[in-house]
């Protein structure tokens, strides 16, 4: 599958607490259904997420 041109680079996920809403597993499939070839998660006050979207 050919990579997207397009790249979020401002997600607010689950994490960003009155902010962002998406699950980062959620978040992960749609970015590999739209062949997404990166991507960033830019949450509000704190790193919670960090690790789970490193892995």
């Amino acid at each position: 599958m050919k990579h997207s041109n397009f790249v979020h680079l401002h997600v607010h996920t689950q994490y960003s607490l009155l902010d962002g809403m998406i699950r980062l597993d959620d978040l992960f499939k749609k970015a590999k259904e739209y062949a997404m070839p990166a991507m960033a998660i830019t949450d509000h006050g704190n790193m919670f997420g960090a690790i789970d979207f490193y892995k």
